[in-house]
C-alpha cells in the first residue's frame, strides 16, 4: 500500500514538473518578445517613459520597470535622470 501510494506521488510530482518547466519557458519566451517591441517603439520616438511602455504593452508598472532595466544592463538604452517622474529612456 505505502510503495502504491509512493509511485502515485512520484507520477504527479514529474508532471506537475514538466508543466511548470514549460510554463517557465513560455514567460521567457514571452518576456523576450515583450523586450525586442519595445527596441521597435523605440524607432518612432527619442524618449520613452516608463508610463508609454506600460500603455503600449498593457503591463504593470513593475513589469516596465523590470524589462527597461534589463534592456539597460543589456546595453540597449540607457536612463537619464535618477528618479521620479524625470525619468526618461533613450536608445543608444
Amino acid at each position: 500500500m505505502n510503495y502504491i501510494i509512493l509511485i502515485i506521488v512520484g507520477i504527479v510530482g514529474i508532471i506537475l514538473g514538466t508543466y511548470l518547466g514549460r510554463r517557465r519557458g513560455e514567460n521567457a519566451r514571452e518576456k523576450e518578445k515583450n523586450k525586442q517591441k519595445i527596441l521597435e517603439f523605440f524607432e518612432s520616438r527619442e524618449r520613452v517613459v516608463n508610463n508609454d511602455i506600460e500603455k503600449f504593452l498593457g503591463v504593470s508598472d513593475a513589469t516596465a520597470t523590470r524589462y527597461l532595466d534589463e534592456l539597460e544592463k543589456q546595453g540597449e538604452i540607457r536612463q537619464v535622470g535618477k528618479e521620479g517622474r524625470f525619468v526618461y529612456y533613450e536608445r543608444i
